[in-house]
């Protein structure tokens, strides 16, 4: 297990990070994602842990906040020091009474949600709170004024966003920084060898503010973990069957499912494994968030950590995944190969 820097901060975390998504069950999509309760999400982290994982996602409403119990007890149970593991959570969706200010980016909401979270986590701080979406009714200022004020306090160490726009980000660094305030030091979004449109506006965004990046649904809720091809269909009762999220050009990741299983083939892995080994050699990820419902599942993906990709086999998988060119981004090629050429030749003068 590698070890790497979150954001602009001093902090190190696991190139891995276990999400908690299939803890808790319920009603609705929870009850699709997972049904884990104590003793085997117990099991879960522990193997995570031993592994070399320090790094555990969560959120307020993975069902409805049975994840962040069953994720606090787990902690209490195996007796983890905490200075070992770094806890991250998110606020934004409905939670608590369900009223009309229980949801959203205000200072009521997340002043409610830390508290709730903490008492549910039997937490005294949280390493990384995030905000889950993006808030059109409440000015960015508020926000992240609101998150700043959790940092003094003591409650939460560094903050981040998810699901959120370029420009939006780009935003709210800048209030922060004419304000003197904290920082959003990650962004967890979506990212998959088959599913690249971050890279048009929010890597470029993430390489030049130094923030992390998180990625969440690496095979692509499944359909990249290779049990999918053109041929053979998703089970019924499988979560692309109960659950068909996030949305996939489906043609696009067979192509690129039919390239990674040759190499995985190859490699006698299997192609969950390559996919996720895809994403921990694109430089711009920081860590990548795995979910299991059992131990083999788990033990799968943490052996993409060991996977090496060479240069031939990197190549193959970016071209088959390669974006259709859109505007700006081809004019902006095109009109900066020329410099880029230039800082090329100087860099071997």
């Amino acid at each position: 297990m590698r070890y790497k820097k979150f954001g602009r901060t001093g902090l190190f975390v696991s190139e891995l990070c276990l999400g908690t998504m299939t803890f808790g069950g319920g009603d609705g999509i929870w009850g699709q994602i997972g049904d884990l309760q104590q003793a085997d999400a117990e099991r879960l982290i522990g193997r995570s842990l031993d592994a070399g994982i320090n790094f555990i996602d969560t959120a307020d409403v993975y069902s409805d906040g049975r994840s962040e119990i069953i994720t606090g007890q787990a902690l209490r149970n195996l007796q983890v020091p905490r200075e070992n593991v770094v806890v991250a959570t998110k606020v934004f969706g409905e939670t608590g009474s369900k009223g009309i200010n229980s949801r959203g980016m205000s200072r009521h909401h997340i002043m409610d949600g830390v508290k709730a979270s903490l008492k549910r986590l039997q937490l005294d701080h949280i390493d990384l709170y995030q905000i889950h979406g993006f808030d059109p009714a409440t000015p960015i200022e508020e926000t992240v004024r609101a998150l700043d004020n959790l940092v003094q306090q003591g409650h939460v160490r560094y903050v981040g966003v998810s699901n959120w726009a370029a420009w939006q980000i780009m935003k709210a660094l800048g209030i922060s920084e004419r304000l003197g305030l904290a920082r959003f030091e990650s962004l967890q979004a979506y990212y998959t060898v088959a599913g690249r449109d971050l890279e048009r506006e929010l890597v470029p965004l993430l390489h030049s503010e130094s923030v992390g990046l998180m990625v969440w649904s690496p095979l692509a809720g499944g359909l990249l973990s290779g049990k999918y091809s053109r041929e053979l269909k998703a089970e019924a009762g499988s979560r692309r069957t109960t659950f068909d999220f996030p949305p996939v050009n489906v043609e696009r990741a067979h192509d690129c499912i039919d390239v990674m299983r040759g190499i995985a083939q190859a490699k006698d892995v299997s192609v969950a494994q390559i996919a996720l080994a895809w994403l921990l050699h694109q430089p711009v990820v920081t860590s990548v968030i795995i979910g299991a419902k059992r131990a083999e599942q788990l033990d799968d993906n943490i052996a993409a950590t060991a996977i090496a990709l060479n240069g031939d086999e990197l190549a193959a998988l970016d071209k088959v995944s390669a974006l259709p060119a859109e505007y700006p981004g081809w004019m902006l090629a095109r009109q900066g190969d020329p410099r880029r050429k230039q800082l090329a030749e100087s860099g071997r003068a």
